[in-house]
């Protein structure tokens, strides 16, 4: 009775719950869908589809975006967009609220019951099946096998790049029998693996081909090898559909206003400029004005350190300050801009936004980049003619599409320029020279830094961000990227690979080396020249061994021939000197039977004392004069070979899941998405492909959103220690916004107008009033705007590592001014001190430094020189003790300090005068009463110690002892280690 009882009660409970069971159950259309209308239907809509993802409907949902498929039923580790949801990355913070816990269970619960649709739709139903056609089976081809087999190799005379040069096949007749893939010779050498050969997969740098990649080829064949009719996804006169016009309204993708004037002001007898009238207008909201003007030992100073990177010499200083020319100052800095030092200075710059070093990278090997210098020297050089900034952008971009450099007799010095000025597209790490890392995932590498660099220092836009996905806070998907990419195809090709560096032991002679051999008739002729003069030298130095060597020959056959009987001496010498082919019978009988004894070569002459001695030193002349000679001359250059091959969209940055085939554009943010990309024409006989070309003249329209205004903001930077966009390498929505934004457009406008020229642009900031204040600040303005955002002071900094070491041996005797060529060498302690190798006693300025990524000088280090990886926008700047103690105990700044020391002790008079010397190369200034007297008291004491020292020296060691020299060093030494030297007011 109660366990009837109990069993009816169960089942009343019960019964509710098992009919409302399916109306518990999550469904799409109840509880998924609502969830996706409230936080990412805005982004994610059939007209603004970010990421290319639709999720206002199912189909949308389950078609998938340029991440390929996001949901996958039953299986909540493989969708993608469930990942992106629970890790709070979607929506993007500041785009939406983010899915709470319990939302966020919902859509799991969904995905782990199968996705299931309240009318009872399939979800497999929605889901594309996978189509296999040429665009599924190129990207494989491209992976495994062109590399032997497409467009730089053809092996059995075999192209393996379209399903037409499949069946044309090779050697051994065609590729593929359409419709039976049993027959098809590529499967057959697939599964017999024959194909890729094994000995062959590391140095063509392929990976054998996977069980899924063969599965889809077998399936291709056997279906006869469908092809369809897909265009490359490319900008057209439509609409795009994945950037809209407010994408385009943030300041940075609009173009500059050219129509800004400088505004109004009721007061401008402060203001010398119109640059001057935008900062002081805003100044004046805040209720400040500008600064005092810095005195002329500050402005001197200032302006050498910031056009030139070196301290003016003491009697430059005494001419500027003696010049009461009200223009004084202004022709200063014509001086300066016209000095040879001015383009040493600004290459730096450029040449940290590039990433320029002297080796590869990436491997311990890190292997010398031999030509590299050569993209040095042409910034210096650019930097001093102040070429236009449009021209030094185009051919860094592109030069090799402007020159026709196939002809050798045609080459001329702008030819090879152009071509050197690609370097800056070469400068990335790359490390694929060794066979052991020269796979398509590594060159992918190398590719992705140089769209970093180029999208960093050109457009100050992080395109990198786009590599794998559609940019999370820029309006820049993911297929612009990939756009871009096929650009740059032509040059750099992933599955046509041209090697850089070549590393001892680790590479192979299959693929070809990326150096340029190209050169001017006369430079070929002056290395010819020069190498033939070599030769002589090598020829006269080895006569005498030559000489030695014969008359051992003869000594040793007369003596065996002596030691003959009588009777057959006569006879076997005549056969020994007679010619081979005018020996009798007889002769040649003892021509054979005696030419082995009287056999002597080197080997046997080195048993001779006298012939090795001679040898020995003969070899290591030869060795030093082959030393000398100058190889034929190559250029570190990117150049397109018109053969790019197709570019797919790599699905997450993948290179191994090929997405829809793209053609080459640019960020369609950055133009009305309306107008098609179109190749430009390339110079005759250029085999470029005029995509780069194409890119490069879009990029000096005088009306391009960021090319000018980029460029402008990284020079105010370095004058003023922070641009108008403090980010200045990000114009994008997580950088910062222009502090004065009229300002930016207003230099920008005049820039562009001015022919894009450099100089004009330095001389524009660098006469204003506001370059001019000085850094006194009152408490409250420090308070209110400590970052300076103002410009209402100028900034204090200290010296670059560069400035730093440059400026302490220009105040010394061993200062080499000399320009240009191969860099210094550097030497390693086995400590692992790297330090400059003195060139016949004096030293060059740091550009001209080896820079190899695992020896950076450890002066430069220590003050901060970046490591390039890939590159340097802004510099980070410390101040810590191992920077005194290195300027303290270096051997080279001592050396510098002794030399600085005895140039004043020639120069100057007493002592006073001497101090004075030291302050004005020093600091730009004299020294105060109180300096004075510390200075005179200090090397009174400094005498007198190195007096003391002196006694525990040899009487000969104190003959040559200058006690007033040492302290005098000493004293500069350690002004060398001031404040007011390793700083710039």
């Amino acid at each position: 009775m109660f366990k009837r009882l109990s069993i009816l009660v169960l089942a009343v409970i019960c019964i509710p719950q098992l009919v409302n069971a399916d109306e518990g159950k999550v469904t799409f259309e109840k509880d998924v869908l609502p969830l996706f209308k409230k936080h990412c239907v805005k982004c994610h809509n059939a007209s603004s589809r970010k990421g290319e993802l639709d999720l206002s409907d199912g189909a949308g949902l389950f078609k998938g975006g340029e991440s390929g498929q996001v949901v996958i039923p039953n299986k909540l580790d493989d969708s993608y967009l469930y990942h992106l949801i629970h890790d709070k990355q979607m929506p993007p913070e500041g785009e939406g609220e983010p899915l709470s816990s319990d939302e966020i269970h919902v859509i799991e619960t969904w995905i782990k019951s199968g996705s299931p649709f309240s009318d009872g739709t399939d979800p497999a139903s929605l889901i594309e099946a996978a189509e296999v056609n040429q665009h599924v089976i190129e990207p494989i081809m491209l992976l495994r096998c062109t590399v032997c087999h497409g467009a730089g190799r053809r092996e059995a005379n075999l192209d393996l790049r379209t399903k037409a040069t499949m069946l044309k096949g090779g050697k051994s007749g065609p590729a593929i029998v359409l419709g039976k893939p049993e027959e098809s010779l590529i499967l057959k050498r697939i599964h017999s693996e024959e194909m890729p050969p094994r000995d062959k997969l590391l140095p063509s740098g392929v990976k054998v081909i996977t069980s899924g990649e063969l599965a889809q080829l077998t399936d291709w064949i056997a279906k006869g090898a469908p092809e369809v009719d897909i265009k490359a996804d490319v900008a057209t006169a439509e609409v795009d559909p994945l950037i809209d016009e407010s994408d385009r309204e943030f300041w940075a993708f609009q173009p500059p206003r050219g129509d800004i004037v400088p505004p109004a002001l009721d007061s401008t007898e402060s203001a010398r400029t119109g640059l001057d009238l935008f900062l002081l207008s805003k100044l004046r909201e805040h209720g400040y004005e500008f600064s005092p003007e810095a005195n002329k030992e500050s402005l001197i100073r200032r302006a050498y350190f910031d056009l030139t990177g070196l301290p003016p010499t003491v009697e430059q200083v005494q001419r500027f300050l003696s010049d009461d020319n009200p223009l004084a100052y202004e022709n200063l800095i014509d001086r300066l801009l016209a000095s040879p030092a001015y383009g040493e200075k600004w290459a730096r710059m450029w040449l940290d936004a590039a990433g320029y070093a002297d080796s590869e990278g990436k491997r311990s090997a890190d292997p010398i980049r031999r030509s590299a210098w050569r993209y040095r020297d042409y910034v210096i050089q650019a930097m001093n003619a102040d070429k236009p900034y449009s021209e030094f952008l185009l051919e860094q971009i592109a030069g090799d599409e402007i020159v026709d450099y196939s002809n050798p007799d045609n080459i001329t010095e702008q030819t090879v320029s152009s071509l050197i000025a690609t370097g800056f597209l070469r400068m990335a790490p790359d490390g694929t020279g060794s066979d052991v890392v020269n796979s398509v995932p590594e060159r992918m590498e190398v590719i992705a830094d140089e769209i970093d660099i180029f999208g960093s220092t050109v457009l100050a836009m992080t395109l990198k961000c786009a590599r794998c996905h559609s940019h999370k806070y820029d309006p820049i998907p993911h297929r612009d990227y990939y756009r871009l990419l096929a650009v740059f195809q032509g040059a750099y090709d992933q599955h046509d690979w041209l090697k850089p560096t070549a590393v001892s032991g680790q590479t192979n002679g299959i693929m070809k080396n990326r150096a340029l051999e190209v050169s001017t008739p006369q430079m070929r002729e002056e290395v010819a020249a020069h190498n033939a003069l070599l030769e002589e030298e090598v020829a006269a130095v080895q006569k005498p061994l030559s000489e030695l060597l014969e008359n051992l020959k003869q000594a040793h056959r007369k003596s065996i021939i002596d030691a003959l009987p009588e009777q057959i001496r006569s006879d076997v010498d005549t056969a020994l000197s007679t010619e081979e082919g005018n020996r009798s019978e007889i002769q040649k009988y003892l021509a054979k039977k005696f030419s082995p004894s009287i056999a002597f070569d080197e080997k046997a002459a080195a048993k001779d004392k006298d012939y090795a001695a001679l040898k020995k030193k003969v070899d290591e002349e030869v060795k030093s004069l082959n030393a000398q000679k100058l190889p034929v001359p190559t250029i570190r250059a990117l150049w397109d070979r018109g053969r790019p091959s197709p570019t797919y969209i790599y699905i997450r940055g993948d290179h191994r899941q090929s997405g829809r085939l793209v053609g080459p554009g640019v960020p369609s943010v950055l133009t009305d998405g309306k107008t098609p990309f179109e190749a430009a024409e390339v110079a005759e006989g250029s085999e470029g492909t005029g995509r780069r070309l194409a890119l490069a003249k879009w990029l000096i329209e005088p009306d391009h959103p960021l090319t000018a205004r980029v460029f402008v903001n990284r020079i105010w930077h370095h004058h003023f220690g922070r641009g108008i966009v403090a980010s200045i390498d990000n114009f994008g929505e997580l950088g910062s916004r222009p502090t004065h934004p009229e300002l930016l457009d207003y230099l920008a406008t005049k820039f562009v107008e001015s022919g894009w020229s450099i100089k004009e642009l330095h001389r524009e900031i660098m006469t204003s009033t506001a370059y001019r204040q000085s850094s006194v600040v009152s408490e409250k303005q420090l308070v209110d705007d400590p970052e300076n955002k103002l410009v209402g002071r100028m900034q204090l900094r200290r010296l670059t590592a560069e400035e730093v070491r440059d400026a302490i041996i220009a105040v010394s005797e061993m200062f080499e001014q000399r320009q240009f060529g191969t860099p210094d060498e550097v030497k390693v302690r086995g400590d692992g001190l790297v330090t400059a190798i003195a060139q016949d006693g004096a030293y060059r300025r740091s550009i001209y430094l080896r820079q190899r990524r695992k020896e950076m000088p450890s002066f430069l280090e220590t003050f901060d020189l970046p490591q390039m990886n890939p590159a340097c926008q802004d510099r980070a700047v410390s101040t810590v003790a191992q920077q005194a103690l290195y300027l303290l105990n270096s051997t080279m700044v001592r050396e510098l300090a002794e030399s600085f020391a005895s140039e004043v002790q020639t120069q100057a008079g007493d002592r006073s005068k001497q101090i004075e010397h030291v302050f004005l190369a020093t600091a730009a200034r004299l020294p105060s009463a109180e300096e004075m007297e510390i200075a005179m008291t200090s090397l009174t004491e400094l005498e007198q110690l190195w007096r003391d020292h002196a006694t525990t020296l040899s009487e000969t060691e104190q003959a040559s002892f200058d006690v007033e020299l040492r302290a005098l060093a000493t004293y500069c030494h350690t002004l060398l280690n001031s404040a007011s030297f390793l700083y710039v007011d």
